[in-house]
């Protein structure tokens, strides 16, 4: 039985919580991905299946999941992704009960992989189909807070549930969270009545919009893929390798700030963006990021010029605090947050801030983005196969960035790859308010 949508206002929570569901196995699996590698210790090769197993899924999945959504009601393939979603962590859980060997990792890996990729497009492509049209970027920036949110949470608990109880409770989480938001869209959502017939792709690729948003996204990707990647090993690697040598736990407040500032903001810039106009947030985003990136090399140097609290002064501030010396030894709190943290210095407050930057620019432009996309494929032309190419175009960059990564950090350094990845991101922005004035004239910035 279905409950009518348009009365109980359910639909958006549904699809929010489908979207936390399946951040949340993602975020599981990058945290305990170390954990496989220590206990099958593969090959350099088999390594690198583990990774790029899922991202080859991932890839493959696209065209015929959107072709699915198009032409058949999103709900009910929507539905199909989230039980190969609870397949796929099933089969990880089989794997720690009856053993397995690497290809079985990786093939489970790999149904993970289309599972989330399916969803994620799927639920999108519902978020923009059944918004109104004039705030789907506020109704997506929602969506994607609820993501991130997963991805701070999935990463912290799932990491905690493991150390105390093991492989068995942290994926029983999980299939009861993706069993939960399949219930929801079974009994909650209507069905979806839209088919397109054809093959859209074909049509959706030589849209002139779509084409625009391309020129950006395509080198945009490298610039996120890169950044996103080397912020968190600039800031772990050790020094003498030329990074900054933090502690674990410090590694993971600069990765948390991203996220949180992202998922803080994402409403309120989509709402902005629906008011003011879409493009002109997706130029700003991705100006603001390729901008944000090039200062993280110099964190160290404008954490010495502004004098930015050094560690362990945390900690000393901590054990200053009224009441806290009554209880606990300054000595102790100091040594525990030093344990915590290491001994970054003034880099540590610089960098964080700095990736928090780059989490509300991003902010700016991902809901915006998205918004755009759906646009072009909610007059009836596909919206499942809009996503589904704004999914693809990423792709190229996604998987040849840390490539290119890797040896500039090898022959260059850590700082040559943050100039790489803002370039990058300028580029894009450049491309994009060419082909934006170029094809839709220069009031596009704030009317499209």
């Amino acid at each position: 039985m279905t409950l009518g949508l348009d009365r109980t206002h359910l639909q958006f929570p549904v699809l929010y919580l489908t979207r936390f569901a399946t951040g949340f196995g993602f975020a599981t699996l990058a945290v305990l991905l170390a954990t496989y590698v220590n206990q099958y210790d593969p090959s350099g090769l088999m390594l690198g299946l583990f990774t790029s197993g899922f991202a080859i899924a991932q890839t493959v999945a696209v065209v015929p999941i959107a072709y699915l959504g198009d032409a058949r009601d999103k709900r009910n393939v929507l539905v199909g992704v989230l039980a190969l979603g609870v397949l796929a962590y099933v089969g990880f859980a089989a794997l720690d009960v009856y053993g397995g060997g690497e290809w079985a990792f990786v093939g489970v890996r790999a149904i993970q992989g289309a599972a989330v990729t399916g969803s994620g497009l799927l639920s999108l492509a519902l978020v923009g189909d059944r918004s109104p049209p004039t705030d789907t970027a506020q109704f997506i920036g929602k969506a994607n807070s609820w993501r991130l949110l997963a991805g701070i949470l999935g990463g912290g608990l799932s990491g905690i549930l493991y150390d105390v109880y093991g492989f068995g409770v942290v994926y029983t989480v999980i299939v009861g969270l993706l069993s939960v938001a399949m219930a929801g869209v079974v009994f909650v959502l209507a069905p979806d009545t839209s088919r397109v017939e054809g093959f859209p792709f074909t049509d959706l690729a030589v849209n002139a919009r779509i084409l625009t948003l391309t020129g950006f996204r395509a080198p945009y990707a490298v610039a996120v893929t890169l950044v996103r990647t080397w912020v968190l090993l600039y800031a772990g690697v050790e020094a003498v390798q030329g990074g900054l040598g933090f502690a674990a736990f410090a590694v993971s407040v600069v990765y948390g700030a991203e996220r949180f500032t992202n998922m803080i903001c994402q409403p309120y810039t989509g709402q902005l963006s629906d008011r003011f106009g879409r493009a002109m947030f997706v130029a700003a985003g991705g100006g603001a990021y390729g901008l944000v990136a090039l200062a993280v090399p110099f964190a160290p140097d404008v954490g010495a010029a502004i004098s930015a609290p050094a560690l362990p002064a945390l900690g000393r501030a901590v054990a200053e605090l009224p009441g806290v010396a009554l209880v606990v030894d300054a000595a102790v709190v100091e040594g525990l947050v030093e344990d915590l943290l290491g001994r970054p210095g003034e880099s540590f407050v610089v960098l964080v801030g700095l990736n928090g930057l780059l989490g509300v620019a991003d902010s700016f432009r991902e809901p915006a983005s998205m918004a755009l996309f759906a646009d072009e494929g909610s007059d009836g032309d596909g919206v499942a196969s809009s996503f589904g190419i704004r999914e693809l175009v990423w792709r190229p960059g996604s998987v040849l960035a840390p490539l290119a990564g890797g040896v500039l950090t090898e022959q260059v350094g850590y700082a040559s790859v943050f100039y790489v990845g803002g370039a990058s991101a300028l580029v894009g922005v450049a491309l994009f308010l060419a082909a934006l004035w170029y094809t839709q004239g220069a009031d596009a910035l704030t009317s499209w």
